[in-house]
């Protein structure tokens, strides 16, 4: 993940307090490597994450590299640099796009102003200008805004209250010429739940932690999971997986690959019982999706309900079923029901707005 969150973390962490110049994508303009947002940190010994890879990534980081010097004998605070980059005709990518990237210098100083506490909040929008010597605000209260000037404190209200999709964007005052770059400080990965940890449950989770879901592996004892666990997932030990199916947050994806098919039926029959997710999984075949749906009419499910049944699950394109490829092939399906869910509620949204303006 590349939010303004993990990066912290990571610089806290990782970094010994070094200075880093964080590189964010501010506008993505065409065919280009990463979206808007798309961020990553350089110190003069390393890099975490990225903005795409290529000839781009490397004049940027040989870019913040040369910042860093300057920065180490110039204490003024709160340093930024814009660079824009035609990929096709400036630098030989194939992409053909242009590309806005914003350079922003931290040191412990401007994180101390920044982060007050050693605890980010769960529900923040970052926001600067991207000139030098204004320093950054990270906002968590629409009260906060009041002496933003009236497109910009709209725009980050209307993230705070859900009203506009949680991304990454540059806006523009109306009385004044300077440009300002929000976006929320933790990205909204989509709750993912996996039931089971074998061969298949942990190709799934390797795959799955770089693709900004938020994943919660559980079952039913804590030596089933391994010991190298990739970052940011949470494991739940829980002797009944189903109790944390009726916990998990509305429009949560889950996946059922446990080692037992009662266990299995037992998180159907919860989950599909409250059929508040966004995507419902379950390892197996046709044959075994056949006799889990007689299972669950049975017990009352509706068969509006059970036609959200995935199962098998996976794209379906591919012969292979090793735990890796079926782990591929997931990923893809999840990614691709992902989209689709946003392009709705984006949809929703848009009509909400269009509604209060005729209001």
């Amino acid at each position: 993940m590349t939010d303004f969150a993990h990066h912290i973390e990571a610089w806290r962490n990782n970094l010994d307090g070094l200075p880093a110049i964080r590189i964010v994508v501010l506008t993505a303009a065409g065919s280009t490597p990463r979206e808007a947002g798309a961020a990553m940190i350089v110190t003069t010994k390393s890099t975490t994450g990225t903005i795409g890879g290529g000839q781009l990534e490397l004049e940027a980081i040989t870019h913040a590299r040369s910042m860093l010097k300057t920065a180490a004998s110039d204490r003024t605070s709160w340093q930024r640099d814009v660079r824009t980059w035609p990929l096709g005709p400036g630098i030989g990518q194939c992409c053909g796009g242009t590309v806005q990237i914003l350079f922003e210098v931290y040191d412990a100083e401007s994180l101390a102003d920044l982060c007050q506490s050693d605890e980010i909040p769960t529900k923040a929008v970052l926001l600067r200008p991207v000139v030098s010597g204004r320093p950054a605000r990270m906002i968590t209260r629409a009260a906060e805004t009041a002496d933003l000037p009236t497109p910009i404190g709209r725009e980050v209200r209307d993230i705070l209250d859900d009203h506009q999709a949680a991304t990454a964007r540059t806006i523009k005052g109306v009385r004044e010429a300077t440009t300002y770059f929000v976006e929320p400080v933790r990205h909204p990965g989509t709750p993912l739940f996996i039931y089971g940890a074998g061969h298949v449950g942990r190709a799934i989770v390797k795959v799955m932690a770089d693709l900004d879901f938020d994943i919660h592996w559980v079952d039913t004892h804590k030596e089933r999971f391994p010991t190298d666990l990739p970052a940011g997932v949470t494991t739940i030990v829980a002797r009944e997986p189903a109790s944390i199916t009726v916990a998990a947050p509305a429009g949560a994806f889950h996946l059922v690959l446990t080692y037992s098919h009662a266990i299995d039926l037992t998180i159907c029959r919860a989950a599909l019982a409250r059929p508040m997710f966004g995507f419902f999984g379950l390892i197996g075949s046709a044959t075994k999706r056949a006799r889990f749906v007689n299972r669950l009419r049975d017990a009352g499910i509706s068969e509006a309900t059970l036609d959200r049944l995935t199962c098998p699950i996976g794209t379906g394109r591919y012969r292979d079923k090793s735990p890796a490829a079926i782990a591929v092939s997931v990923a893809a399906q999840l990614i691709e029901k992902r989209e689709q869910l946003q392009g709705q509620r984006l949809d929703e949204s848009l009509h909400g707005t269009s509604q209060r303006i005729l209001a």
